[in-house]
């Protein structure tokens, strides 16, 4: 689905982070769907590890995604990139919103691109 990144981003600021919830809820469920290969891990089962290793498991979670964006980027053509490194370097650093933005903007290309 194709989302505005502002939207989202003042949703997750006006929510005091619960729509981050959601929306990584999203973003995981959707980017398995556009890749066919099968979820990392489940939405609900993203959302519970995160509260329960204190986000630990997102920095986990954020690399595999990298790994799937630059799958998908490949099957499109597009040019091999550096994701997994920069969603774990901004998971590390406390930046998990800016990489849940970027990987919004990696799935608003490939719905654009069908």
């Amino acid at each position: 689905m194709n989302r505005s990144i502002g939207v989202c981003i003042i949703l997750s600021i006006v929510t005091l982070g619960i729509y981050t919830l959601y929306w990584m809820y999203k973003i995981n469920e959707e980017s398995a769907q556009m890749s066919g290969e099968p979820e990392i891990t489940s939405g609900g089962m993203l959302i519970l590890l995160s509260i329960v290793t204190c986000s630990i498991y997102l920095i986990y979670w954020s690399y595999k995604m990298g790994e799937r964006f630059e799958r998908m980027r490949a099957q499109r053509g597009g040019q091999p990139g550096s994701l997994p490194v920069i969603y774990l370097l901004l998971a590390l650093f406390g930046l998990e919103i800016v990489s849940l933005a970027m990987m919004q903007s990696e799935e608003n290309t490939v719905v654009g691109a069908n």
